[in-house]
């Protein structure tokens, strides 16, 4: 694990491309700032790596530049519904384009019982830009699969490598089981990109400003705080306007014995993106608890770096 310190500039206002301006947290404040080290979360993650588990993370500060902290941050692992990040793009390049019409109605596909809430739905049927919310804000499966068959993977696959994305792929479609003829895994990706696409979306850097302001409103409309988020206390279901003047937005993946989560996070005092992945053998619930004990420190050192 590396923690480095990079000299920057003075810190600017939060993004404000990908979000709105009222939700701005203002100049950023560091009078009397001391540095968090991330001794915390490198503990948990080197005790990790130590029982047999892969990790990786990447920390970027948006106002000063440069990595904050990095472990394995390039390598390429499982990282479950997060990967449908670049999907969400694809759909709203496509929209603003007008290739794709936001209100066309899509027939829910063959079901799947990995996750979501369409399921337990009545409606047979939903507009592309309810299958992109649904999708974003709890990684459902069957709006994910989808918007897959709407716009195609190749598309998806397409948008990445435009994206700079070389070690970050949407694989397939949800699943129940996988087959011998199947991908056998949903998407992969590194943390290093994850964290470094998440800082496009709010410097409005992913393919346009509008893409981006498109993609990261879906995104902080996100219900899992489980991880990383469990830490800032927000409310899951109503974190947009926060009074604490906190910006979030965040996406999860998880699979068994995969953990991920990559997303931004200001404060007064400092804006950070970062991307956190996580592959152990969940052979009992206290393996699982140790996994996420360590994206909630390192939830907690964030917020000590951002307020």
């Amino acid at each position: 694990m590396q923690n480095a310190d990079p000299a920057g500039s003075d810190s600017r206002a939060a993004r404000t491309g990908a979000v709105n301006a009222r939700r701005s947290p203002g100049r950023r404040r560091r009078t009397g700032f001391v540095r968090p080290t991330f001794a915390l979360t490198l503990k948990a993650l080197d005790t990790l790596a130590e029982s047999g588990a892969q990790v990786a993370v990447c920390i970027q500060d948006l106002d000063r530049g440069g990595v904050i902290l990095s472990g394995d941050d390039y390598r390429t692992l499982p990282i479950g519904g997060l990967g449908a990040v670049p999907l969400l793009i694809e759909v709203a390049s496509q929209i603003e384009l007008g290739k794709l019409n936001p209100l066309e109605i899509i027939e829910r596909p063959e079901p799947v019982e990995v996750g979501g809430v369409w399921q337990h739905l009545k409606a047979p049927a939903l507009p592309v830009s309810d299958l992109a919310v649904l999708a974003a804000s709890s990684g459902d499966a069957a709006a994910t699969n989808a918007l897959i068959g709407r716009v195609g993977l190749d598309a998806v696959r397409a948008r990445a490598d435009r994206l700079g994305l070389k070690n970050t792929a949407l694989l397939d479609v949800f699943r129940d089981r996988r087959g011998p003829d199947d991908a056998p895994q949903l998407a992969l990706g590194s943390a290093r990109e994850l964290a470094g696409l998440f800082a496009a979306l709010v410097n409005s850097k992913a393919v346009s400003p509008a893409v981006s302001a498109q993609v990261a409103e879906w995104l902080t409309l996100g219900h899992d705080l489980s991880l990383v988020a469990a830490a800032t206390g927000l409310d899951p279901f109503s974190h947009v306007e926060d009074a604490h003047g906190i910006l979030f937005l965040n996406k999860t993946g998880r699979e068994a014995g995969v953990r991920a989560e990559a997303g931004v996070l200001a404060g007064p005092r400092a804006g950070v993106a970062y991307a956190i992945i996580v592959c152990f053998d969940d052979l009992s619930i206290m393996h699982r608890l140790r996994a996420t004990e360590a994206f909630r420190t390192l939830g907690t050192e964030l917020m000590e770096y951002i307020f």
